[in-house]
């Protein structure tokens, strides 16, 4: 019996990268996995890669807040609350400084701040005591990487909503935390800087981490497994890196 048997779980952004393999994580743990994102084929495919047993597609917006009344009212409808969070959906944008619009503010912070407030407001009422809340945030917020200044101020926002939502559920037993990952090789690399300049950036960013290559959407997910357990259940308010040790060493 896994350590998740029985719950249940909500991952956005879950049908590729570090979504879908923290869903498929979750699910391989025993939890019963609601999946939402934009992207309706991509979610078909994850529920199909985890088993319908095990898993839900909701597609939507985390933005919109009838997307998300759609999907909790899915949860809701199942009868048995809600144990995990993952409000792992993010968008990234590279912009200099001088060319940032408030088009760019309002589609980075919509998506990377609003989304997970959002998301999580919304879940409040199905939450479980002692349910399990996860942000995902990134290095990114603390490594002043050049053009990427925005999404990193929406991360720092996100490592900071996981200290104050600790405190204000701390008396419901649910638990926040963040993850943060450093390069990760997800498909959201090659979206971001094309498919030409890809290969060299991962080679690039391998460089960075001490251990000299990029990580695994797995190996984020197996952090965000933990921090869903009852096996961290003396873990609030933190952020948890996940980076091959680029910002720790």
């Amino acid at each position: 019996m896994g350590q998740l048997e029985g719950k249940t779980a909500v991952v956005t952004g879950g049908g590729t990268g570090i979504g879908l393999a923290s869903a498929v994580r979750l699910a391989a743990d025993g939890a019963h996995v609601f999946v939402t994102g934009r992207r309706k084929a991509e979610l078909d495919a994850a529920v199909e890669t985890i088993g319908a047993a095990r898993a839900t597609a909701v597609a939507g917006d985390t933005t919109d807040p009838a997307d998300l009344d759609r999907l909790y009212e899915a949860v809701r409808a199942r009868g048995q609350g809600l144990d995990v969070v993952f409000a792992n959906a993010a968008t990234a944008a590279l912009v200099p400084l001088e060319e940032i619009t408030h088009e760019h503010f309002d589609q980075i912070f919509g998506v990377n701040v609003w989304g997970p407030l959002l998301t999580v407001q919304k879940a409040l009422p199905l939450l479980n005591d002692g349910a399990s809340v996860i942000l995902n945030a990134s290095t990114a917020a603390g490594n002043g990487a050049e053009a990427f200044s925005l999404y990193a101020a929406s991360k720092a926002a996100v490592r900071t909503f996981a200290r104050g939502w600790a405190n204000e559920l701390k008396d419901r037993g649910v638990r926040v935390n963040a993850v943060s990952p450093g390069p990760v090789d997800t498909p959201g690399i090659t979206n971001l800087f094309g498919p030409e300049n890809a290969p060299g950036v991962r080679e690039k960013l391998a460089t960075d981490t001490a251990i000299g290559r990029m990580g695994r959407p797995e190996e984020v997910a197996a952090v965000v497994a933990f921090l869903a357990s009852g096996q961290s259940s003396f873990v609030y308010g933190a952020n948890w890196y996940v980076d091959g040790g680029e910002n720790q060493i």
